[in-house]
């Protein structure tokens, strides 16, 4: 049809600009393993993806846009790896599973984490992504508690109350282990994983 480009001119574009949009998200994660949110800039990105910054600005229209749609992608990732676990699976293997995959999360992409818990007060997009995400895992631990036996409800010595808190102690204790070294941060997920065991009515 005259004025369309043909379809396979169209998938192309739509090919070249998934590539170029992988490549600015992969170099900011680097980025921000490298310098970090406040000294990275638009130029170091989109150097570091091949383009100009006119052409990121065509993709993402500040670098907090581009750390949102990181942090995006990499809580997708996440997600789809850590529901893996089975609702059937044995609570006892369920927390070592769960804490395991976290801690291989965390080796991978922990300067994208610390970024989203350091800008989820102050950049809405972020909060809401690292929120939803947070409820999800909340809902997980829940589960496992209730088939360990802990009761169903809010109350403080109940399972959904016990799973925020076990949600926000383990982003809290891993923020400040994966900044130290991968070392600390398989020690600290093995104390959270014995606080979840206790928690359970587990560890006898």
């Amino acid at each position: 049809m005259p004025g369309h480009p043909p379809a396979r001119s169209r998938r192309a574009a739509e090919r070249k600009g998934d590539v170029r949009e992988r490549a600015i998200l992969d170099t900011c994660e680097a980025l921000l393993a490298q310098k970090g949110y406040d000294a990275m800039t638009v130029g170091d990105i989109a150097q570091g993806a091949g383009i100009t910054r006119g052409a990121l600005y065509f993709y993402f229209g500040s670098k907090q846009e581009v750390v949102a749609a990181l942090v995006a992608r990499t809580v997708e990732h996440l997600w789809e790896r850590s529901r893996v676990t089975a609702q059937t699976e044995e609570p006892r293997q369920a927390i070592a599973a769960a804490m395991r995959r976290t801690v291989e999360l965390w080796n991978e992409h922990g300067p994208v984490f610390r970024t989203a818990i350091d800008l989820s007060l102050t950049v809405p997009e972020i909060g809401e992504l690292w929120s939803r995400t947070a409820e999800l895992f909340i809902e997980a631990i829940t589960a496992v508690l209730e088939r360990a036996g802990v009761q169903a409800g809010t109350g403080p010595d109940q399972a959904s109350a016990m799973a925020g808190a076990l949600c926000w102690m383990i982003e809290r204790t891993f923020y400040h282990a994966s900044q130290e070294s991968r070392e600390k941060l398989q020690k600290a997920s093995s104390t959270c994983e014995h606080i979840w065991l206790i928690s359970a009515g587990l560890t006898a």
